[in-house]
Protein backbone atom coordinates (compact mmCIF):
# COMPACT_ATOMS: atom_id res chain seq x y z
CA UNK A 1 0.00 0.00 0.00
CA UNK A 2 2.88 1.77 0.85
CA UNK A 3 4.48 1.89 -2.61
CA UNK A 4 1.37 2.71 -4.36
CA UNK A 5 1.09 5.77 -2.47
CA UNK A 6 4.86 6.99 -3.03
CA UNK A 7 4.01 6.10 -6.66
CA UNK A 8 1.45 8.37 -6.75
CA UNK A 9 2.79 11.06 -5.29
CA UNK A 10 5.78 10.72 -7.35
CA UNK A 11 3.73 10.60 -10.50
CA UNK A 12 1.74 13.61 -9.07
CA UNK A 13 4.68 15.67 -8.59
CA UNK A 14 6.52 15.21 -11.98
CA UNK A 15 3.12 15.86 -13.77
CA UNK A 16 3.34 19.40 -11.51
CA UNK A 17 6.95 19.86 -12.84
CA UNK A 18 6.28 18.72 -16.52
CA UNK A 19 3.92 21.78 -16.42
CA UNK A 20 6.27 24.02 -14.39
CA UNK A 21 9.08 23.53 -17.14
CA UNK A 22 5.73 24.51 -19.60
CA UNK A 23 5.58 27.82 -17.98
CA UNK A 24 9.36 28.14 -17.67
CA UNK A 25 8.86 27.87 -13.98
CA UNK A 26 12.52 25.84 -13.66
CA UNK A 27 13.06 26.60 -10.05
CA UNK A 28 9.37 24.77 -9.10
CA UNK A 29 10.19 21.85 -11.50
CA UNK A 30 13.62 21.48 -9.68
CA UNK A 31 12.17 21.32 -6.21
CA UNK A 32 9.49 19.23 -7.50
CA UNK A 33 12.02 16.29 -9.23
CA UNK A 34 14.49 16.85 -6.42
CA UNK A 35 11.98 15.60 -3.58
CA UNK A 36 10.89 13.05 -5.87
CA UNK A 37 14.72 11.26 -6.36
CA UNK A 38 14.65 11.35 -2.36
CA UNK A 39 11.94 9.05 -1.74
CA UNK A 40 12.51 5.14 -1.63
CA UNK A 41 10.26 4.51 -5.06
CA UNK A 42 13.29 4.93 -8.00
CA UNK A 43 12.18 7.25 -10.29
CA UNK A 44 14.22 7.21 -13.87
CA UNK A 45 12.14 10.24 -15.17
CA UNK A 46 12.81 12.66 -12.30
CA UNK A 47 16.63 11.91 -12.49
CA UNK A 48 16.75 12.51 -15.95
CA UNK A 49 14.33 15.70 -16.39
CA UNK A 50 16.46 16.95 -13.16
CA UNK A 51 19.68 16.33 -15.34
CA UNK A 52 18.43 18.00 -18.27
CA UNK A 53 17.41 21.31 -16.53
CA UNK A 54 20.58 21.06 -15.06
CA UNK A 55 22.53 21.00 -17.63
CA UNK A 56 20.68 23.55 -19.75
CA UNK A 57 21.42 25.91 -16.99
CA UNK A 58 24.64 25.10 -16.91
CA UNK A 59 24.92 23.96 -13.22
CA UNK A 60 27.66 21.39 -13.88
CA UNK A 61 28.35 20.58 -10.21
CA UNK A 62 24.69 20.05 -9.27
CA UNK A 63 24.12 18.10 -12.84
CA UNK A 64 26.83 15.81 -11.87
CA UNK A 65 25.72 15.04 -8.30
CA UNK A 66 22.23 14.29 -9.79
CA UNK A 67 24.23 11.96 -12.34
CA UNK A 68 26.06 10.32 -9.34
CA UNK A 69 23.33 9.82 -7.23
CA UNK A 70 20.90 7.88 -10.18
CA UNK A 71 23.77 5.65 -10.46
CA UNK A 72 24.20 4.53 -7.11
CA UNK A 73 20.34 4.58 -6.53
CA UNK A 74 19.70 2.34 -9.36
CA UNK A 75 23.12 0.23 -9.09
CA UNK A 76 21.92 -0.84 -5.77
CA UNK A 77 18.15 -1.53 -6.88
CA UNK A 78 19.59 -3.58 -9.13
CA UNK A 79 21.76 -5.62 -6.59
CA UNK A 80 18.20 -5.70 -4.37
CA UNK A 81 16.34 -7.60 -6.89
CA UNK A 82 19.49 -9.76 -8.04
CA UNK A 83 19.80 -10.64 -4.27
CA UNK A 84 15.55 -11.61 -3.77
CA UNK A 85 16.31 -13.40 -7.03
CA UNK A 86 18.81 -15.89 -5.85
CA UNK A 87 17.36 -16.67 -3.09
CA UNK A 88 19.12 -19.00 -0.46
CA UNK A 89 23.28 -18.69 -0.03
CA UNK A 90 23.75 -21.92 -1.69
CA UNK A 91 22.16 -20.78 -4.53
CA UNK A 92 24.32 -17.62 -4.54
CA UNK A 93 27.39 -19.18 -4.53
CA UNK A 94 26.69 -21.40 -7.80
CA UNK A 95 24.59 -18.61 -8.98
CA UNK A 96 27.86 -16.34 -8.79
CA UNK A 97 30.64 -18.68 -9.60
CA UNK A 98 27.90 -18.92 -12.46
CA UNK A 99 27.32 -15.80 -13.75
CA UNK A 100 30.75 -14.59 -13.35
CA UNK A 101 31.73 -17.52 -16.63
CA UNK A 102 28.72 -16.41 -18.09
CA UNK A 103 30.64 -12.62 -18.22
CA UNK A 104 33.55 -13.26 -18.99
CA UNK A 105 32.88 -15.18 -21.79
CA UNK A 106 30.77 -12.82 -22.39
CA UNK A 107 32.89 -9.85 -22.47
CA UNK A 108 30.96 -8.40 -19.68
CA UNK A 109 33.79 -7.84 -16.91
CA UNK A 110 37.47 -7.03 -17.86
CA UNK A 111 40.27 -9.36 -17.16
CA UNK A 112 40.43 -7.98 -13.34
CA UNK A 113 36.94 -8.68 -13.10
CA UNK A 114 35.68 -5.06 -13.38
CA UNK A 115 32.12 -4.75 -14.90
CA UNK A 116 32.75 -3.26 -18.29
CA UNK A 117 28.86 -3.49 -19.18
CA UNK A 118 25.93 -1.78 -17.36
CA UNK A 119 22.46 -1.76 -17.65
CA UNK A 120 20.26 1.07 -18.66
CA UNK A 121 20.18 3.76 -17.31
CA UNK A 122 22.98 3.40 -15.44
CA UNK A 123 24.92 2.71 -18.82
CA UNK A 124 24.33 6.33 -19.99
CA UNK A 125 24.67 8.34 -16.72
CA UNK A 126 28.51 6.82 -16.56
CA UNK A 127 28.91 8.35 -19.82
CA UNK A 128 26.97 11.69 -19.18
CA UNK A 129 29.11 11.46 -15.87
CA UNK A 130 32.49 11.42 -17.58
CA UNK A 131 31.31 14.60 -20.28
CA UNK A 132 30.29 16.79 -17.07
CA UNK A 133 33.57 15.95 -14.95
CA UNK A 134 35.38 16.90 -18.58
CA UNK A 135 33.66 20.06 -18.15
CA UNK A 136 33.72 21.05 -14.84
CA UNK A 137 37.85 20.39 -15.37
CA UNK A 138 38.05 23.23 -17.89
Amino acid sequence: MKDIKTSKLIEDRNQAAKEAEANDDFDKAIGLYEQNITEPFHDQYAFERLMVIYRKRKEYKQELRVIKKGIDVFREENKKQLEETIGSKKNKTQLVKLSNAFMKGAGLVDKKGKETYFPEPINKWMKRKEVVEKRLKK
